[in-house]
């Protein structure tokens, strides 16, 4: 229930008038659960004394509309909660990985009165789901009893980027959403947001901090195997899917909803020389081709099914960017009035959560800003985001980005107290908190929080990555496979048509996939042997003894900036295969000797023009495990994917183009939607 949609309500009733009106309701809501505070009982509801008064008040009667809980509750709360409510806080993680520090807990939850946590941990479901009730005991033994709200970067996929996601460890594994863009059914996206909102609530996770509805235009990113693609319209699409998913259902949250923070508004794809905005170097966008409002209708695909939260990006609008007219100020999105007053609130009327990205008022110091010195492996303290804001002091950065429309913060040093010192300085003022906290508070009303915040631990592993929900993440990993090239066994050379795009079969000869069964000596390269001979096949040393090599390979990168804590860490650079690579060369090697299928990982666009005439058959993947992948070959399952972005030819052509436009490569060597299937 959007705040909008309820606050004229709550402001004509007010709480006494409906108290003193209101009909007796019918208890008939899911039980209470509570670890410390007590269940009582009055005018025949039960109720969690989350205040220990011994009476019910208005945010502890699940009666009563969500939003009149939430004004209730603000008005109760002290200027120091409401500023800790503010907050998305990082624990620090226990020896084993597996669960938080009760220090860290208490100091983040009791002390600080952090009101949400992002959780990074990755250990057994079981371990996860009481890591989360610790949490929430410690916070229903504050003052006010007040939930956490505990939160995740995607967890379902292949690659992982400490920072931008999580480890798979205890979920089903799905292709990355690049992957989930080349199968291009929104079905499916919202079938795998519902497989994984039940995975995230079972181990007590109740906000997603995804999907990307970032347009990746740019071919050198790194962070491109996390969107859907380069089409603004096909993402619109997945993404109002993936978010009808996770929020079960496209009306607004729920009481079996996860919360889901569709970001980076707007325009982060865009980034000048393919470098990301969580870099010093990174942090400015260019718009050449004026195409700015492609990146724009990406997003709303996400307001069409009521998302709850956005998370602005960190980049930097260039220089003469406009918006209604005016120049837009040249900081990060999450202090910028123009895009997330003006735009996103103004213009598409969002009234969830504002979330900021991870800490943009930290200082960024000189490791941050010029890189770690040689030798020292670049981590995360003296780490910042300030961008366009690097001279101001923290507190100010606070005030900038409340002022501009951010209702929390992410990893902004934990600390509550720049928020408090700007209230009583008069640079804030706390009825502009006040709105803020309403909505942090409203969504966990509506989710049930305050009736019962707990997960069932012994539970949590029978629900989390189970049967069925990793065999739908395997076909979907089969399915979202890009077929580019199937061509005849032949051994020897292969002969080339005359303009170099296509091979002539011979005459009634079948291509190479799927796998004839006299096809059985194999030679691999970054393919497990065992899951091969589990198959039915002979792995071969040599590959002149095999009857075909299946060849892994990755999409070529460069590290250019290992010394930063990001770049030392993203995949930045070239896409093509240069002699040296090991994958190219395992490619050239098998390929001069017998029939080679070539699977390459498409984290980014990679360039595929020397690799296409060795290969005679060539596979795009977005992530696939070897055994899925063997069951595609041998024609158990069959792909259906087409690309959800150009390959583009040359670097060259990856050099002409323009950041911000999608498919203008010129003369690509597969276009977007480009794939065959059997």
């Amino acid at each position: 229930m959007p705040l909008s949609r309820t606050w004229p309500a709550v402001a004509a009733i007010g709480l006494g008038g409906w108290l003193a009106s209101g009909p007796a309701i019918a208890d008939t809501a899911p039980a209470l659960e509570s670890r410390s505070a007590p269940i009582l009982s009055e005018r025949g509801v039960q109720y969690r004394d989350l205040n220990r008064n011994g009476r019910l008040d208005p945010y502890e009667d699940r009666r009563l509309p969500a939003a009149l809980r939430a004004q209730d509750l603000v008005r109760r709360m002290t200027l120091e909660e409401k500023a800790g409510a503010m907050l998305h806080a990082t624990p620090t993680s226990t020896a084993t990985g597996d669960g938080w520090t009760a220090e860290s807990l208490s100091a983040l939850i009791a002390g600080r009165h952090a009101g949400a946590m992002i959780s990074r941990l990755a250990g057994t479901a079981q371990a996860q789901a009481q890591a989360a009730n610790q949490a929430q005991e410690v916070a229903e033994q504050t003052r006010l009893g007040i939930p956490v709200l505990l939160s995740s970067d995607p967890r379902n996929h292949f690659q992982y980027v400490p920072g931008a996601s999580v480890e798979n460890t205890a979920f089903s594994q799905w292709p990355e959403t690049t992957g989930l863009a080349a199968i291009g059914d929104p079905r499916l996206v919202r079938r795998f947001g519902d497989i994984a909102r039940q995975e995230y609530e079972a181990i007590g996770l109740r906000m997603t901090l995804s999907p990307q509805a970032d347009l990746s235009t740019e071919p050198r990113w790194p962070r491109i195997n996390g969107t859907f693609g380069e089409d603004p319209d096909l993402t619109s699409r997945l993404v109002e899917a993936y978010v009808a998913g996770f929020q079960n259902g496209g009306r607004g949250l729920n009481r079996g909803s996860v919360v889901t923070v569709v970001k980076h508004w707007v325009g982060y794809g865009a980034a000048v020389d393919g470098f990301d905005g969580h870099n010093h170097y990174g942090q400015d966008l260019t718009f050449p081709a004026g195409r700015f409002q492609d990146h724009v209708r990406a997003f709303r695909g996400a307001f069409a099914a009521d998302v709850a939260g956005v998370m602005p990006t960190y980049s930097v609008p260039p220089q003469g960017l406009t918006l209604f007219g005016r120049q837009l100020e040249r900081v990060g999105a999450g202090f910028s009035k123009q895009l997330l007053t003006d735009l996103l609130r103004g213009r598409f009327g969002f009234d969830g959560v504002i979330l900021s990205d991870w800490a943009i008022t930290s200082n960024c110091d000189a490791n941050c800003r010029d890189g770690w010195p040689d030798g020292q492996a670049p981590g995360f303290a003296g780490f910042g985001t300030p961008w366009g804001m690097e001279q101001a002091t923290v507190q100010q950065r606070f005030v900038k980005a409340i002022d501009a429309g951010i209702d929390q913060f992410g990893g902004s040093g934990d600390d509550p107290a720049p928020i408090v010192q700007a209230v009583r300085a008069g640079q804030l003022s706390e009825r502009r908190l006040d709105q803020s906290v309403t909505r942090i508070l409203l969504q966990k009303f509506q989710l049930g929080l305050f009736e019962n915040p707990y997960v069932d631990a012994a539970a949590a592993g029978r629900i989390a990555g189970n049967a069925r929900f990793t065999a739908e993440g395997r076909a979907a990993q089969q399915a979202s496979l890009v077929l580019l090239e199937n061509r005849p066994a032949a051994r020897g050379p292969l002969v080339a048509a005359a303009d170099g795009s296509a091979w002539r079969p011979g005459p009634n000869r079948r291509p190479i996939l799927p796998l004839s069964p006299s096809l059985r000596r194999v030679w691999l390269h970054g393919v497990d042997a065992a899951t091969v001979r589990a198959h039915g096949f002979t792995v071969v040393a040599d590959p002149r003894q095999a009857d075909f090599a299946l060849v892994r390979a990755a999409a070529p990168f460069e590290t250019l900036h290992p010394n930063y804590t990001f770049g030392s860490r993203q995949h930045e650079g070239r896409l093509d295969f240069r002699d040296g690579d090991a994958d190219y060369e395992a490619i050239k090697q098998a390929a001069a000797a017998v029939p080679t299928i070539v699977t390459v990982y498409l984290d980014r666009p990679a360039i595929l023009a020397n690799v296409r005439d060795k290969a005679t058959a060539l596979i795009g993947n977005f992530g696939i495990t070897d055994d899925a992948l063997l069951d595609v070959l041998q024609g158990k399952a069959r792909p259906r994917g087409r690309l959800p972005f150009e390959l583009p030819s040359s670097m060259a052509a990856v050099l002409a183009q323009a950041s911000d436009a999608p498919y203008d490569s010129r003369a690509p060597l597969y276009r977007f939607g480009a794939g065959l299937s059997y």
